[in-house]
This record gives structure tokens, sequence and C-alpha cells, in this order.
């Protein structure tokens, strides 16, 4: 379904989701497989060169899971997601992808304890470094940044003090000295508001909180802004 055909409503409960043409089962099912069989070996060349989309093991990708990244990008406004097994895990996999020993991040000082620890304590054994300023000011962001600085990060809505980041001046300054803007928009859900409008060009999300709403499920996401 296109996302911007519907509303929000809607594309909380069906988007990314295409029912099963055999069945005609309305809910999305739990495929619980790990391998997935190929129709010949040129379909399985065509995968795992990623020529073609599809499904090759569950650990990369998995129809289910594949449900919940179209379904919560369509509700970023984003072009695609990728769903993990904590906020944490989220958070872990982005700043490893955009950086390496030597870089540095500015990030909020108003953040998630958990996020603290991996900017304290276990990036600085990957040669990363973070510097904290207030959220805020946003001239504070622009003052951190080094010549090794390859991201800025920070949380719409502070966890658990609740500041406010105003993630459009931060995303000026971000975008002013080449960077990207990640925002962990856990406490504030797209329902309220959507980071990548604002111009953030990342977003996580702690799936666990507000967005799985019971307490049972841990997951994590993060939804890339197509710039």
């Amino acid at each position: 379904m296109d996302p911007k055909l519907f509303k929000f409503n809607t594309l909380s409960l069906h988007a990314g989701q295409r029912p099963d043409a055999e069945t005609g089962s309305r809910a999305v099912p739990i495929y619980q497989t790990t391998s997935y069989v190929f129709q010949d070996s040129d379909h399985a060349a065509a995968l795992f060169n990623l020529e073609q989309g599809g499904h090759i093991y569950s650990r990369i990708s998995n129809p289910t899971v594949a449900v919940l990244e179209e379904r919560i990008a369509a509700l970023e406004g984003g072009t695609g997601a990728v769903a993990t097994a904590s906020g944490q895990s989220a958070l872990f996999a982005t700043i490893m992808t955009l950086m390496g020993q030597g870089n540095h991040i500015v990030s909020s000082a108003s953040l998630y304890g958990g996020s603290v620890n991996l900017f304290q304590h276990t990036l600085p054994r990957f040669g990363i470094e973070t510097t904290f300023v207030n959220p805020r000011k946003p001239e504070d962001f622009r003052k951190a940044i080094r010549p090794e600085t390859r991201l800025v990060f920070g949380e719409i809505i502070g966890n658990p003090g609740l500041e406010i980041l105003n993630v459009p001046a931060v995303a000026e300054i971000a975008h002013g000295a080449g960077l990207p803007l990640l925002i962990d928009a856990t406490f504030n859900t797209p329902y309220l508001c959507r980071a990548l409008e604002l111009g953030a060009d990342l977003v996580s999300h702690s799936v666990t909180k507000w967005m799985g709403g019971h307490g049972v499920a841990l997951g994590g996401v993060v939804v890339e802004g197509g710039r």
C-alpha cells in the first residue's frame, strides 16, 4: 500500500502487509522459519547478490519482521527501516555502521541511561569518543563539533528528564557541518512527532516502550529518511 494515500490510523494497522493470496488471512502470520526455499540456482544467486528482493535467512530478514519494518517506516515517513532485538541494539548497529575508530559523536546530555553507558563505556573500547552537550542550547552542538565528528545524536524527549530537543535547530547545525542527525524518538513515537520531517536523517526507537505498549516484548528499529 502507498503510505501517501492513507492516514496514520490506517497505516498503523495495515502498512507493510499484503494479505495472503492463498488463504486470505487478514492477520500477519508469524513465520517461524530460519531458512527459505529458492526457485532454482539463478534465483538463489540473485538473492545473494542483492539483485532481487527476498529472504535468505531469518537472521537477515523474515517476512513477519519485514511487515514491522515497513509499517514503522511508513508511520515515520521514511524510505526503509531495520528492526533489531532491542532499542540499544538498533542504536549500536546504526553507530557502528556510520563510524569507525578515531571518530567522534556530539550528543545531547539528556539520554536514556543505557545510551549513556553505550557512549561513555562501550564505544570508547572501539575508539569512538562522545561529547555531551546541553539539549536546551543548540549552539553547544555547533561548538562541540570537531574535524573527526561523524554523527550528531539526541532524543526528542529526553528519558527520563523529559527535556525537549529543538530538532530543526540541531538539524541545521549538523547539516551545515555535513553531518547526519540521528534522533531517538522512543518517547514521542511518530504519532506525536515525526523527526524526519523536522530535519533528522535517521530515527531510532526502542519498540519495547510506547510502540509496544504492553511491556511484553523487546524490540528496536532504525528508520532511514532517504536524504
